[in-house]
């Protein structure tokens, strides 16, 4: 398969997920305001229910990036950018496209990136915790 035949089929699932990621944020919003709106009946049922809402928030918010991605990868496929890396300005391989549609850079330049960051390409989880306070009882 060609390549501009590849991309017009990501194209398609990005299409695809786009429109399945907005009828999610739409329901999930909906979701939230209705809970709001209710009042729970003791201490543990209103703690539950803060939980589920930050579980739920997270899940908003990873969602929204990705709904931003996809569109930024529509945008650059309209403006025939699409495919080629950020870093090197070489043809993204097409299984990393087939992998992650909205992919921005090639491997090698994910991973210099990872690298200069200081990651090496593990997870530091006092990172991804830093900037969330924790309120003492």
């Amino acid at each position: 398969m060609a390549r501009k035949d590849a991309i017009l089929k990501l194209r398609e699932t990005l299409l695809h997920r786009r429109n399945a990621l907005r009828r999610a944020l739409a329901g999930d919003l909906s979701l939230l305001q209705e809970l709001h709106q209710t009042k729970t009946g003791d201490v543990l049922d209103a703690a539950a229910d803060t939980v589920q809402d930050e579980l739920n928030s997270q899940l908003l918010e990873v969602e929204s990036r990705e709904l931003t991605a996809i569109e930024d990868a529509l945008t650059a496929m309209d403006q025939g950018e699409y495919g080629d890396c950020e870093g090197c300005g070489k043809p993204i391989p097409l299984t990393r496209l087939r992998a992650i549609p909205y992919a921005t850079d090639c491997i090698a330049c994910r991973r210099k990136s990872e690298m200069s960051n200081g990651s090496h390409g593990k997870v530091t989880w006092n990172r991804v915790f830093e900037d969330v306070e924790v309120d003492s009882m």
